[in-house]
């Protein structure tokens, strides 16, 4: 929907007058998958698709929430006392946001609000994250709370992480909130550093292609590998003063790792340490318009995230490799949390229309499946754009 039909609805539900308009981006991850949590770097930038929001004050403590994707018919919920239930589904993530508010203890009331989104809810390019950085955003801006845009970017991953139990790292949040058009962020997780780096395709597109593959992070693997990785950080302590595997380079990795007793938790490890030096050298890539270069290293991403970190599963390895046989393929990867979602491929653009049409076959006949595509336009972070 356009973002003026947006507005017509909004005044259908809940009548005439002044508004507020704000977008809120997706993001996709270029390389460094699974590092943030562990204090690492990660390669990360905005996409233009995202969700857009329609808001307005309440005199009350109301939150009335419709979206145009889950169903038009408000729902309603006490901002002042958000309470967690799986039956809110979507909705626990703007409740969560508006329980951080209440714990800083911003003054704010009600809202009625109405978002659309362009960004499927199912594809691991941070749907949670757009509409946390867009919850805290509307209240922000509709309250003058005046709160610092990386301040609602670690609001907003402490909703998702105590409020909804997803124990993300801080990079969707990150790269919602901070975006900036045609620019990726290498960004160090564990002291939030970050280096703005213009990315130049040279006649190449950045491909999303969705698996359309069952996926739910919250009830995954996801946290399980949280806590594999924190295993590694306890052995490791035997001879390394450390907190975070982000501390550590190859070099003292492969002088320790002998640890590290037990063979699962040695494979998260190992792709969590070379996977942050992949990325560190992915950046210096962009930087030297190396782009052959790059795509190796995302080659090599997704190949230790299967075997390694076995985040993949069968429908993202399908993808991925139905990807890499394409002409002007450099390289292709997961993106995201993994088990399920989305592929991101480097293409060279006068070859995209064949690779759409190549993968989707190859991918359907192998998984009864239907993907869809997205071509990558790096756009801002979360903002009001009227």
């Amino acid at each position: 929907m356009q973002l003026e039909e947006i507005k017509r609805t909004f005044a259908e539900l809940y009548g005439e007058g002044e508004v507020l308009s704000f977008h809120s981006p997706g993001r996709v991850n270029l390389i460094g998958e699974h590092t943030d949590y562990n204090g690492g770097y990660v390669l990360p930038c905005a996409l233009s698709l995202g969700t857009y929001g329609i808001a307005r004050k309440r005199q009350d403590s109301l939150l009335r929430l419709a979206s145009t994707n889950f169903g038009i018919r408000p729902v309603e919920f006490d901002l002042k006392h958000p309470v967690y239930s799986s039956e809110h589904k979507w909705a626990n993530y703007f409740l969560g946001v508006a329980y951080e508010f209440n714990k800083l203890g911003c003054n704010f009331s009600g809202v009625d609000l109405l978002v659309s989104g362009n960004l499927s809810s199912n594809a691991g390019l941070s749907s949670s994250a757009s509409i946390e950085l867009l919850m805290s955003v509307v209240l922000d801006c509709l309250y003058e709370c005046k709160i610092p845009m990386t301040e609602l970017v670690m609001l907003s991953q402490r909703a998702e992480n105590d409020f909804v139990g997803l124990k993300c790292g801080i990079m969707d949040q990150f790269a919602v909130g901070m975006g900036k058009k045609g620019m990726a962020m290498l960004l160090d997780c564990a002291t939030l550093n970050c280096e703005y780096i213009p990315v130049k395709l040279a006649g190449h597109s950045l491909v999303i292609a969705n698996t359309n593959s069952p996926r739910s992070l919250a009830d995954s693997k996801y946290n399980e590998r949280r806590v594999q990785c924190e295993a590694a950080v306890d052995m490791l302590r035997a001879r390394l003063n450390i907190e975070l595997l982000g501390e550590i380079s190859t070099e003292m990795f492969e002088e320790h790792k002998y640890l590290i007793t037990d063979e699962t938790i040695l494979k998260r490890a190992q792709h969590v340490v070379y996977e942050i030096e992949r990325t560190k050298q992915a950046a210096q890539c962009l930087i030297d318009d190396d782009l052959v270069a790059f795509g190796k290293l995302m080659n090599e991403s997704h190949n230790s995230l299967s075997a390694l970190y076995e985040v993949a599963g069968f429908a993202l390895d399908a993808m991925v490799y139905a990807a890499r046989k394409q002409d002007g393929v450099l390289g292709s990867r997961m993106t995201g949390g993994g088990f399920g979602g989305c592929t991101v491929s480097l293409v060279r653009e006068d070859c995209v229309p064949a690779f759409i049409k190549n993968v989707a076959f190859d991918y359907e006949e192998k998984t009864s499946l239907v993907p869809e595509f997205y071509i990558a336009d790096i756009g801002d972070g979360t903002r009001r754009i009227d």
